[in-house]
Parts: C-alpha cells; sequence; structure tokens
C-alpha cells in the first residue's frame, strides 16, 4: 500500500469502529475544558474525570478559580501529579481570563498558548473539542500509531502534527484524532502492540516481522 492508501484505510477502519467520538474528558464549557485538558498533562483521562467534580465544586468559573488559594487547588488536584506547577498555573490563567479576555476563553491558538500552563497541544484540544474548529492535536498514542503506520517519519509529535494535517482532509482532523486515541488504548497499546500484533497493523503491514521502534515524541 502506498501512504494515500493506509490513511484511507485507517479513516474506513476506525470510522466502523468508532462512529461516535465522545469527548473523554468531562466537562461542562469551554472554561471546565481547558481545565481539564491542563490536568491531563502525564495522567490519564480517567484520573482527570475523578478529580475535576471536585475541583468545580469549588469554582467553576475563572472568577472563581481566581479567588481560590492556590494551596486549595494544589491539595484537590495532587492526585493528577505535577500538582504544584498545575495549580499555579490554573489559579494564574484564570486571572488572565478575567483582565484580558472578559472571563472568556479566547478561541484563538494564539491567546491560548499565551496562558500559563496551556502549550501548542492543550490549546488544540480546546479548539478542535471545545470551538469545533479544525485541530490535529497529537498525543503519544498518536505519534506511536502513526510511525507503526507508516503514517509520518516525524521525529516527534510537532513534526507528526505537520505530516498528519497534510495526509489527512481538514474536515476530519476533530474526529480522526480521537479516534485514533481510543484505538491506540483499546488495540495499539505501547506494550500491546508492537507494529505486527494489532488489526490495523496487520492489515497495512501483513509481511512484517520485525517490531516498530517508537520516537519518543
Amino acid at each position: 500500500m502506498t501512504k494515500s492508501e493506509r490513511a484511507d484505510y485507517v479513516v474506513r477502519k476506525l470510522e466502523s469502529l468508532y462512529p461516535e467520538t465522545p469527548i473523554p474528558l468531562q466537562h461542562e464549557d469551554t472554561f471546565t475544558l481547558l481545565l481539564a485538558v491542563l490536568l491531563s498533562a502525564q495522567c490519564t483521562d480517567e484520573r482527570v474525570n475523578q478529580v475535576t467534580p471536585k475541583l468545580f465544586a469549588k469554582a467553576r468559573a475563572p472568577a472563581e478559580m481566581a479567588a481560590l488559594p492556590v494551596s486549595e487547588i494544589e491539595a484537590i488536584i495532587r492526585p493528577c501529579g505535577l500538582a504544584p506547577r498545575k495549580s499555579r498555573a490554573i489559579r494564574e490563567l484564570s486571572g488572565i481570563l478575567l483582565e484580558k479576555h472578559g472571563g472568556e476563553v479566547p478561541a484563538s491558538f494564539e491567546a491560548l498558548e499565551s496562558l500559563p500552563g496551556v502549550g501548542h497541544k492543550t490549546a488544540s484540544v480546546v479548539m478542535a473539542q471545545g470551538f469545533g474548529e479544525p485541530a490535529f492535536p497529537v498525543d503519544t498514542h498518536i505519534h506511536r500509531l502513526a510511525q507503526r503506520w507508516k503514517l509520518t517519519s516525524g521525529r516527534n509529535v510537532g513534526e507528526t502534527e505537520r505530516d498528519l494535517k497534510k495526509l489527512f482532509p481538514r474536515e476530519k482532523w476533530n474526529k480522526l484524532h480521537l479516534q485514533i486515541i481510543f484505538y491506540g488504548r483499546e488495540h495499539c497499546t505501547a506494550r500491546g502492540c508492537d507494529g505486527t500484533r494489532c488489526e490495523i497493523c496487520r492489515a497495512l503491514f501483513p509481511k512484517r516481522r520485525r517490531r516498530v521502534e517508537t520516537r519518543k515524541g
């Protein structure tokens, strides 16, 4: 198969497996989505979904969050890891939203990425899942699978994102990035598949015998 043919197969297969793509992180609006995505760095969605109800019971809007002591935020989000850094970022970005954006989450990559604790991937998730703007957030699952399926030669998540955006139609980005994540968690896991075991890996590369070494993203 050519790269284009592999991409077409991936789209068809994932659409059959995951016709619906519910957003994994529980949230109520763009602000709570932003905080949930920030908390998900180096933490599972399941753990974040256990923590955020407690956090949002205390504060679910920028004004309320900015009024909380950092120590109180940190105590709540500690199970998510990196609590000192994340709690400071949550408090600071809440204040910035009040001061510069009228208490609203801005709908632009530039404004989002200027907020404390918000990198390109977090901004991409918020733009895609919160505002419906085309984006292709690349996490470790997508980076791993894109390499196993030879859809990219990217040495990091940034290069992988660039390659996938060129390969797939813009209108498919938002749904497809979730479909790949779902498949990576369920079938083509870091340890459960090495590029030769899962259904898509076998279909794309039936003669492959050697494991695929994933370049760290």
